[in-house]
């Protein structure tokens, strides 16, 4: 969110959209951009390849009179008791004046729709819609698509129980376990006071805060082979930690799915994520990766498969 200092200056809705055209034609990249202009109302615009998500909202509040509301997923909307009109649009620009008066325009040359997949896998709330999809459907089939993948490559595994490491895998685990015909249970009891470990600077603080942030419930490892699912494996300082609780807590084989593919290049759009050299897909097999976390086998889920499974809400869905 800016501010944007401009009250005792006409500013009419064509300069805005020319401002933000102009901006689009200079910037390469991911973005939503928000922005409040002081005297005058607010401004919201999508990158021209609707990377980042976007949505507008509006509520009524009597007298005729209309309240608007932007943000990038459709669940603030719904805390905030605002309607769901629409996404915005690739490179679309929106203002809405001290008034309430609403202006849209498209302020791209060239806007296409490419958006980010781990919107889906990992950042969004799962009761959100972005670009039509419900990010809770895609992640079911996220797990339909990797439960099938392990039946038809694992079906000699002898797997007890099937663990989702909290919480954005819990959904596509519970439909693995419905895929496989194997028992669901909550092996990791989450402490909600500790962010998200892959985004966190430094290598020490990431290893002590997975283990602040999870705890083994021993009664749901003990003496069981578990198929642990997680949503990705980015470093891997997760996942091998996990495992060695899992297998602290008494497991007897850890296996581990990921519902995304094998991350080997780092994403330039707008994610926190390490230079490749850090990532541990990064020139190495699927074997050497399970090797260095320590699990009894890994498995992940096909790219194509993936956006299958995001695509199968919106067939008109195109990703990057």
């Amino acid at each position: 969110m800016s501010w944007i200092t401009s009250r005792h200056y006409p500013l009419e809705a064509d300069n805005i959209f020319a401002a933000i055209a102009a901006t689009n034609r200079l910037i390469r990249g991911a973005y939503a951009c928000v922005a409040m202009i002081i005297g005058h109302g607010m401004v919201a615009f999508r990158d021209p390849n609707g990377i980042r998500p976007l949505v507008l909202g509006k509520r009524d509040v009597g007298d005729g009179r209309t309240e608007y509301m932007v943000a990038s997923e459709s669940v603030a909307l719904d805390t905030l008791g605002f309607e769901f009109l629409r996404d915005v649009a690739p490179g679309e620009a929106v203002y809405i004046t001290e008034k309430g008066q609403l202006y849209t325009r498209q302020c791209a040359d060239n806007p296409v729709s490419n958006p980010c997949l781990f919107e889906y896998v990992y950042f969004a709330r799962p009761d959100s819609f972005i670009d039509k999809i419900s990010v809770y459907s895609a992640r079911v089939n996220m797990g339909t698509k990797l439960g099938e993948k392990i039946a038809r490559e694992w079906e000699d595994l002898d797997i007890d129980v099937v663990i989702p490491i909290p919480e954005t895998s819990c959904d596509i685990a519970l439909e693995i376990a419905r895929i496989l015909d194997k028992p669901y249970r909550q092996g990791f009891v989450k402490n909600r006071y500790v962010g998200r470990t892959f985004i966190m600077p430094g290598q020490q603080l990431r290893r002590k805060s997975v283990r602040r942030k999870l705890n083994a419930n021993r009664a749901e490892f003990r003496d069981k082979n578990v198929l642990l699912v997680d949503d990705s494996i980015v470093r891997g300082t997760t996942s091998e930690q996990i495992i060695e609780m899992a297998r602290e807590a008494g497991a007897k084989k850890v296996y581990l799915a990921s519902a995304a593919p094998e991350i080997r290049f780092p994403n330039v759009y707008g994610i926190d994520m390490p230079t490749a050299n850090e990532l541990i897909a990064h020139g190495r097999e699927v074997d050497e990766i399970r090797q260095i976390i320590g699990a009894d086998g890994l498995i992940f889920q096909d790219l194509n498969d993936l956006i299958d499974a995001v695509r199968a809400e919106n067939p008109g869905y195109s990703a990057v």
